[in-house]
């Protein structure tokens, strides 16, 4: 399984995914972080068959939801670049990956996006409340979901 945070850590809640990696890193678990473009994500996760990937994420959901996609379970429809669906704060990085992989033929057999609702994006700004509390949030999730598996 590879567990890949993406953001940009000195744009407030864009941070979100950045910081559940490096807190999964802290706990002993093999986390990485991406602050690149769609291609790189690709070359990131590489050909690993399970891949959790955390991202802020802007859709007009109150700050702080946390959203599951699972290409494992039916109804849970990984977004597309097209789609009308929010994935990621800074440009849909992950939908595009997401696309670009499908048509390379390298997207993972199973993948699960956790993206969580963002309020601050202004540059030097921390993290919102309701985004912090939802980073511990999903850390204790994928934790969980790791000892189970």
């Amino acid at each position: 399984m590879k567990i890949i945070g993406c953001g940009n850590q000195e744009r407030g809640d864009d941070q979100a995914g950045l910081v559940v990696a490096t807190r999964l890193r802290q706990a002993g678990l093999d986390a990485e972080v991406h602050t690149g473009d769609a291609l790189s994500l690709i070359e990131k996760w590489g050909a690993a068959d399970d891949v959790i990937l955390i991202d802020a994420v802007v859709s007009g959901r109150a700050a702080g939801t946390v959203h599951v996609w699972d290409s494992a379970l039916p109804g849970s429809e990984l977004p597309n670049a097209a789609g009308g669906s929010a994935v990621s704060s800074h440009g849909f990085d992950i939908a595009r990956a997401i696309e670009l992989a499908r048509g390379l033929g390298k997207l993972p057999l199973r993948l699960r996006i956790y993206g969580v609702e963002g309020l601050n994006f202004e540059r030097g700004t921390n993290m919102s409340p309701e985004v912090s509390a939802a980073v511990d949030r999903v850390v204790q999730k994928i934790r969980k979901e790791i000892a189970s598996s």
